[in-house]
């Protein structure tokens, strides 16, 4: 019975989630018209309607954790799922994640995410590209929005801690500013194609000081981001 109700859970999370999804995809050709606030604001209107999508369709709890932060800082994440990557807006102000080329190259949604404010990163581009990177991301945050950062450089399942990408320590040393790690519980119950209902945190942990040296700031985030894998999940 649990099985058939996580069945009709998530096919209903599915036909909900894709159709507004596509409406609001519709809705950004107008949009892009008018002024960018407009195209922004359906970026930040798809993240809520995930979540409303995510609470009450599948049936699953967010607990946030710890002071969320604000401002000038670079939120370092754990990546477990879409769940997280969607959710930024809901979690923090304005935040402006790091997103790879491929995502904003989408039709559609990758002007929609242009004008909400992401940085490009454009892999395996040469110094030109680290350079315009660079360039964005000190934009964002002199306009007092966080930088959103998975140091990983992709998802990884429940329990896994792979070593920190070396761009991240590069973009910690040139932007200059501090990291708040997050922690985050979601893989289990969301990256599946059968969804779970439960609980998932995130959870924000001290703030770490810009000018670290590599190892440094590589080895606290790496501890920080993975606090809650030795915690139960549910």
């Amino acid at each position: 019975m649990k099985l058939l109700i996580a069945v009709v859970r998530s096919i209903a999370f599915y036909l909900a989630f894709y159709l507004g999804s596509f409406l609001l995809a519709l809705a950004s050709i107008p949009a892009s018209f008018m002024a960018r606030r407009h195209m922004a604001g359906l970026g930040a209107a798809w993240a809520r309607w995930h979540r409303w999508c995510t609470r009450y369709l599948i049936g699953v709890k967010i607990v946030i954790e710890g002071t969320v932060p604000s401002g000038k800082v670079i939120v370092a994440g754990k990546h477990e799922s879409f769940f997280e990557a969607i959710d930024l807006p809901n979690l923090l102000d304005r935040p402006v994640p790091f997103a790879k080329s491929e995502l904003l190259d989408i039709p559609l949604w990758g002007k929609v995410g242009e004008a909400y404010g992401m940085v490009r990163v454009e892999r395996d581009q040469g110094a030109k590209a680290l350079r315009a990177m660079l360039q964005q991301a000190r934009k964002f945050g002199e306009e007092g929005r966080p930088l959103v950062i998975f140091p990983e450089g992709t998802r990884v399942a429940p329990g896994e801690c792979p070593p920190l990408r070396s761009g991240f320590a590069g973009v910690y040393k040139l932007v200059g500013l501090p990291v708040i790690p997050m922690a985050v519980q979601s893989g289990h119950i969301y990256h599946r194609w059968i969804k779970r209902s439960g609980t998932i945190r995130v959870q924000f942990g001290p703030e770490i000081p810009p000018g670290l040296p590599r190892d440094g700031i590589e080895e606290r985030v790496r501890v920080a981001i993975n606090v809650l894998n030795a915690e139960p999940r549910s």
